[in-house]
């Protein structure tokens, strides 16, 4: 196959805070979808991921775990390559930013941008979110939190470097309106020039000396490379980029064609990245696709929440292909996908088992009943054939097109319509009524490799999404005839060979009984967690004060309550903490509270208790409440704001 030229794809290095859910599974998938994709076009294609490590959060982290930073961000960036490596991910390089070529690299690119005067020195002052690592001005703030991700912000103040974004904004915005592709999808452009660009860039803090853990200023030693430089500068650090004179590789496959990433850092990537490059003097990328999020349900995945799936869950659960699938399949093209077990069990049993398996089974099965497995000549064509013929030949067609813009469900599920289409092809000229009459056999022998042909374009199309199950339908087949050349025209199987042994592919799922077994396996877990819990001992034991400063007290307000059927002492409240979404608790006192007497009321919560499930329902916290005497419990109520912290 001709090459067609090189095609570089990135996504965004991973956060090593914590083992990564399956929703920030999501993208590495999604991305290697692609680039199996443009490999089968004959693309040289180069896929970059990896794990970012620096930061005060990891700093933090570590100190709780009792390791230095680089054992515990050794520790989470093996997992996250573990599970990258688990969901058959053919990723050309994975970088970490503790890697020694990308922190010498950093530090020349942080110099020679303050050498030409792009950085300057100054301070800055501001509320700070640890948890995303941003300064916020007050009128930024989003009823006093942080307007990302909703959480507490603190006043600090601190020396610090700033990159002059403001430089830049006119040329910036020039470039966006001029590469109409540069932001994808639309609506992700609008955003950004109308809501971040247009109204003014502030230059942007860039090193850090309230911490120590990141890559050293080396001509400043109080301070630490900051963020943005640090983990975006992966992308060409990666290469063999150097300001000092960059590697043949750098010079091969920059500029990225394409930076997937979630719609949540597109403005990182879309203003402080292509600025960085702009004072480089190097290339920017020719797009930055922003995805949506992957939800459980219809809720972000949260471990205060307990709705969390992690991806090595689900390959125990159903294979690896299986997950690879749903999440390609399930995410649309601009708003948010769901995930649940029951969604994932339903759409293996429908699409992978009865649609995708029952369509290679029994037409492999029906030509080694009827022919002991040889591919006959399609001598004996109808009017029909041509339909089947046409719908395969549209499907590349449709799956290319809808590649060129990401909208990578589309594709699958314009390769499932041609699996529909072909069980459809079955229904319409019934082999095994064509078996019983000898005077039909050879268009029985006609109709069978139609269908095998369209498994053939049906195995090659789906190797970007299943390459596993893709190899098994080739197995079948007994073919090597796997080029994507190869689906420009419908007949190129060879006939006179002979088809494998018919498997199944996918088994249907009994999903009562699985979903009972993940319940039990749920319920169990949280029974150890409850075991592995300090028993309850005579007297009061002392504890230091660092045992209880990890408790984290807040106001709540209660906004919705009621009883939960089948447990007479509990009740369901919905209560507003302070933060975006409500939190739910189930609490012990219905047999003292009405839920009527509850709604409106200020009670106190512990708000970083684990979550639990009683009686069915998540409990994602716990009310504070006093042992008034034996037969008596009163909640404490308080006249404070929603959110207030207790200390």
């Amino acid at each position: 196959m001709a090459n067609k030229g090189k095609f570089y794809i990135t996504t965004a290095i991973a956060y090593t805070s914590r083992k990564p859910h399956i929703g920030n599974s999501y993208e590495i998938v999604l991305t290697d979808a692609i680039a199996r994709y443009k490999r089968l076009q004959g693309y040289d294609v180069f896929m970059l991921t990896g794990t970012d490590e620096h930061g005060q959060k990891i700093e933090e982290y570590a100190k709780t775990a009792g390791v230095t930073p680089k054992e515990y961000v050794d520790k989470v960036s093996a997992e996250i390559k573990g599970i990258c490596d688990l969901l058959n991910t053919k990723y050309d390089h994975f970088i970490r930013t503790t890697d020694e070529y990308h922190e010498k690299t950093v530090q020349k690119i942080f110099k020679k941008l303050y050498e030409q005067g792009d950085i300057y020195k100054g301070c800055y002052e501001g509320m700070y979110c640890t948890p995303c690592e941003s300064f916020w001005t007050e009128s930024q703030l989003v009823d006093g939190k942080c307007p990302d991700c909703g959480r507490e912000v603190k006043p600090a103040k601190e020396e610090a470097y700033f990159l002059k974004l403001s430089k830049y904004q006119k040329q910036l915005e020039d470039f966006i309106e001029q590469n109409e592709n540069f932001i994808y999808p639309e609506a992700r452009k609008k955003e950004m020039l109308n809501n971040f660009i247009k109204p003014g860039l502030q230059d942007l803090c860039v090193s850090r000396t309230s911490f120590k853990w990141g890559i050293p200023v080396d001509f400043d030693d109080n301070h630490v490379v900051y963020v943005w430089i640090d983990a975006l500068s992966n992308y060409i650090t990666a290469l063999g980029y150097d300001p000092d004179g960059s590697s043949d590789m750098y010079k091969k496959y920059w500029p990225a064609d394409v930076h997937i990433i979630g719609k949540d850092i597109v403005r990182f990537h879309t203003i402080y990245w292509p600025i960085m490059l702009m004072a480089l003097g190097e290339p920017l990328p020719k797009q930055v696709f922003g995805h949506p999020w992957l939800l459980f349900g219809e809720d972000k995945m949260s471990k205060s929440r307990g709705n969390v799936i992690y991806a090595d869950d689900l390959v125990n659960l159903l294979g690896v292909d299986a997950v690879r699938y749903y999440l390609v399949s399930e995410m649309p093209y601009a708003s948010d996908g769901s995930i649940t077990y029951e969604t994932i069990i339903e759409r293996y049993n429908s699409d992978l088992a009865n649609t995708f398996g029952n369509l290679v089974n029994r037409t492999i099965a029906m030509q080694n009943k009827y022919f002991d497995g040889v591919i006959q000549n399609p001598n004996a064509p109808e009017a029909i054939d041509e339909e089947l013929k046409s719908f395969a030949l549209s499907t590349v067609k449709n799956v290319e097109k809808y590649f060129e813009t990401y909208r990578v469900a589309d594709a699958v599920e314009a390769v499932l319509n041609l699996a529909k289409r072909s069980n459809k092809y079955i229904d319409e000229t019934a082999p095994w009524a064509l078996a019983k009459d000898e005077s039909k056999r050879e268009r029985l022998g006609t109709v069978l490799y139609n269908l095998l042909e369209a498994i053939r374009y049906i195995a090659i199309l789906l190797s970007p999404f299943m390459p596993e199950t893709s190899d098994k339908i080739f197995a079948q087949l007994n073919c090597e005839l796997k080029d994507y050349e190869t689906l420009e025209s419908f007949g190129g199987l060879e006939a006179g060979k002979s088809v494998g042994e018919a498997k199944a592919l996918f088994a249907r799922i009994d999903a009562e009984r699985m979903l009972a077994d993940i319940a039990a396996k749920q319920e169990e877990a949280a029974k150890a967690e409850e075991a592995a819990k300090p028993k309850e001992i005579e007297g009061i034991a002392q504890i230091e004060f660092d045992d209880f400063s990890k408790v984290e007290l807040r106001v709540a307000k209660i906004t919705e309550c009621e009883p939960i059927k089948k447990a007479k002492k509990l009740l369901k409240l919905q209560v507003n903490d302070g933060s975006v979404e409500p939190r739910q608790i189930v609490s012990g006192i219905a047999p003292w509270y009405k839920p009527e007497e509850l709604i409106g009321k200020s009670v106190i919560i512990v708000a970083n208790l684990k979550s639990a499930k009683l009686c069915g329902e998540m409990s994602n916290g716990m009310l504070l409440a006093g042992d008034v005497s034996e037969n008596d419990v009163k909640v404490v109520f308080v006249d404070m704001p929603a959110g207030t912290r207790i200390r």
